[in-house]
């Protein structure tokens, strides 16, 4: 697996509840960080009106595409 590194700005607030919850859970604020990211994006792909709004997007975006290969 490759991977990426990514700079993630929290408030105090956020950053303490992340830290606690991640010692509850006994795992690295990255490994909840990623799992939390893993839920929304399995979340997304289920959600119907995501789905129709991604179609569209790559349907604007192919358009674009084949415009620029011309």
């Amino acid at each position: 697996m490759t991977t990426r590194a990514r700079t993630l700005r929290l408030t105090a607030d956020e950053a303490e509840a992340l830290e606690a919850i991640a010692g509850v859970d006994e795992l690295s604020v990255n490994e909840e960080i990623r799992r939390a990211i893993a839920t929304h994006i399995a979340a997304r792909r289920n959600d119907a009106d995501f789905r129709k709004r991604l179609e569209a997007s790559i349907e604007r975006n192919k358009e674009i595409l084949e415009r620029l290969a011309r």
